[in-house]
């Protein structure tokens, strides 16, 4: 372990630190959103870098640490790596059936405007 290792150690709310409003704000932004959901569909981390964003790179940046100071991901550096992983069972245990629920509703959010694009085509 080099000396240079500890400082890249990201800052993480505790579980019982997480708030619900600042939840729903992470939440609230389509980027931030368009990020959960791809990661509660995998089980693995995920480097920023496999994010394609519509964004500046520090407007991602800026919505990835809203989204680890808010308690919904997990930050990690492996070597050069920023790596990301869903809190899920910690937002399960503070806010049961919340994040399930966001992601069902934005599931059907974009197959509604899925079908309305398809009927306007």
């Amino acid at each position: 372990m080099t000396e240079r290792e500890p400082s890249r150690a990201l800052a993480h709310p505790a579980t019982g630190a997480i708030r619900l409003e600042a939840v729903l704000h992470a939440l609230s932004d389509p980027i931030r959103l368009a990020i959960v959901r791809d990661l509660a569909g995998t089980e693995t981390e995920l480097s920023c870098s496999h994010f394609e964003l519509p964004v500046t790179k520090s407007t991602t940046t800026h919505h990835f640490r809203v989204l680890r100071e808010s308690g919904v991901v997990r930050q990690t550096y492996r070597g050069t790596a920023k790596m990301n992983g869903l809190r899920r069972t910690d937002l399960d245990a503070l806010f049961p059936g919340l994040l399930d629920r966001v992601l069902a509703a934005a599931d059907a959010e974009s197959a509604r405007l899925a079908e309305a694009a398809g009927l306007r085509a």
